[in-house]
């Protein structure tokens, strides 16, 4: 286990400090929990969050259609033409990356949304870097307002048996999703004060940019509407997201190639995969299956559960900030997967209600991938898509929006939790 830890923290420490090389810190130190043995061969496939991968890569030929298609750049002109300067085109881009990722999952909105941004930045002649930071965060923000947000929530609404509806009214009481939406409130204050010196006008294009094809806006559309309706199937495969994607993206490439009767038009979207970004989910993948394999995220949960004793307040609180500092380094899924039975078991031995545990859990964990730039996979994906446009993004500057913005959200939340549900 020791070994394990130390690897992991080693290579994180890398992965921040030559940020240029993280696709290949990733993923030697991912051949190195294999060749070790810390990750069983047998257990490779499964670390592996295929979902994440297939999504990412057919959302990207998707987009890459879509912004070909000059979409992006007309709906950049609606928003320009309704918001007074840069400071404000910000709020807004961040509060719909926010809307959306309620029922999407996060980094399939961050490609969606990123290129509007994008846009934007590019008509401004203004620094996009900040911005698809508030993008990203604000999308891992609100993936625990709603059952089908994100996968942590999905899991969560499985262990407590709770429906769509209830994310919204759970016991008689206002539920998560307030939460979420209080903490939501206060970090566009957060967004707002971080751009308040981009007072730039923004000026009114006399014409729209013209859309030269609206089936790829369509395709990026359905995309959309089936991963919200697949979110209601229970009991459904792991990859299903995946897969819509990437066979939307297979139909979206023969659309092309028929339209343009061209078999080079389809190499431009192809190349949009970024497998810089892929490469860098896929080494995590495997170094968090490598310590999930050795105990550690284990032996991490049930040390937070027991630092509380017999405090619930006290015990909600190290869950709460334990989940924040825990899930800015891992993926919160197998924490959060490993914490639900830990939480319940603690709950059934103290005779007390596990709700405000749950929600503490749900809310920390969700927002703490807002700390670091590979704490999540959105703001991977996020800097991902600033890196295929040329920007090499500095630690400091995702700290300067990630930090400030993960505490705004979370103590509103923290606090509305224990004052709802558990005085």
């Amino acid at each position: 286990m020791i070994p394990a830890i130390i690897l992991f923290a080693v290579t994180y420490a890398l992965m921040l400090i030559f940020s240029k090389y993280r696709p290949y810190i990733a993923i030697a130190s991912g051949l190195v929990f294999i060749l070790t043995g810390m990750l069983p061969v047998n257990e490779i496939w499964g670390s592996l969050d295929w979902n994440v991968i297939l999504m990412i890569a057919g959302t990207m030929g998707l987009v890459a259609l879509f912004t070909e298609s000059k979409m992006p750049a007309l709906l950049a002109d609606l928003v320009m033409e309704k918001v007074p300067n840069v400071k404000w085109a910000a709020v807004a881009l961040s509060l719909f990356a926010g809307i959306i990722s309620a029922f999407v999952d996060n980094v399939a909105t961050v490609l969606m949304v990123a290129p509007i941004a994008l846009a934007i930045c590019k008509k401004l002649k203004t620094n996009p870097v900040p911005f698809i930071i508030a993008i990203a965060v604000s999308s891992n923000l609100q993936g625990a307002a709603t059952l089908i947000g994100d996968t942590t929530a999905i899991m969560l609404g499985s262990a407590l048996d709770m429906s769509f509806l209830e994310f919204f009214w759970y016991q008689g009481k206002p539920s998560i999703f307030f939460a979420v939406e209080l903490g939501a409130v206060l970090s566009a204050l957060i967004i707002l004060f971080i751009f308040r010196k981009e007072t730039t006008a923004v000026e009114k294009n006399e014409s729209r940019t013209k859309v030269e094809d609206i089936v790829p806006t369509l395709f990026l559309v359905a995309a959309l509407v089936l991963l919200i309706l697949v979110s209601f199937i229970p009991e459904k495969p792991a990859e299903t997201n995946g897969l819509i994607c990437c066979a939307l993206l297979v139909i979206a490439l023969v659309y092309t190639i028929i339209k343009k009767k061209s078999f080079s038009s389809i190499v431009a979207p192809l190349k949009e995969i970024d497998f810089t970004t892929i490469g860098i989910l896929f080494g995590l993948f495997l170094m968090i299956g490598g310590i999930t394999a050795q105990g550690v995220i284990d032996m991490v949960a049930k040390a937070l559960a027991n630092l509380g004793g017999g405090n619930v307040f006290l015990l909600y609180t190290i869950i709460v900030w334990g989940s924040v500092v825990i899930s800015a380094f891992i993926d919160n899924i197998p924490y959060v997967a490993t914490m639900i039975p830990v939480i319940g078991g603690i709950a059934a031995a103290l005779g007390i209600d596990p709700t405000p545990l749950y929600f503490g859990l749900l809310s920390g964990a969700t927002l703490g991938g807002n700390c670091t730039p590979i704490g999540a996979s959105a703001n991977i994906t996020g800097l991902g898509r600033l890196r295929k446009e040329g920007y090499e993004v500095k630690n400091r500057d995702f700290f300067r929006i990630g930090i400030p913005f993960t505490l705004a959200a979370i103590i509103p939340a923290y606090i509305y939790v224990w004052m709802v549900y558990g005085i």
